[in-house]
C-alpha cells in the first residue's frame, strides 16, 4: 500500500510539474511575441527622425548659463566631443 501512495504521490507531482511547465512556456512565449511586436513597432516609429527632434540616442548638450556655470571642464569636453558626459 505504502508503494501505490508513493508512485500516486510521484504521478501527481510528475502531472503537475508538466502541466507549469506547458502554462508557463505559453505564458513566456506569447509575452516574448508581444515584446517582440512592440519593439518592432517602436523601431519603426523611430526610423524616420523629424527635421525639428534630434534621433533616438544623440546627445544634445544643455548650453544654458545656469546649468554650464556648475559645470566641470571635464564635463564640458565631454559634451563638445558629442558624448554622453560620465563625469559631474
Amino acid at each position: 500500500m505504502n508503494r501505490v501512495r508513493m508512485a500516486i504521490a510521484a504521478g501527481a507531482m510528475a502531472a503537475s510539474m508538466i502541466t507549469g511547465g506547458v502554462i508557463g512556456a505559453a505564458l513566456w512565449g506569447t509575452s516574448a511575441v508581444a515584446a517582440s511586436a512592440a519593439n518592432a513597432t517602436t523601431l519603426a516609429a523611430t526610423a524616420s527622425p523629424s527635421a525639428t527632434a534630434p534621433a533616438a540616442g544623440t546627445f544634445k548638450p544643455n548650453e544654458d548659463a545656469t546649468h554650464e556655470a556648475g559645470e566641470s571642464a571635464a564635463r564640458e569636453a565631454q559634451e563638445n566631443a558629442g558624448q554622453f558626459p560620465t563625469v559631474p
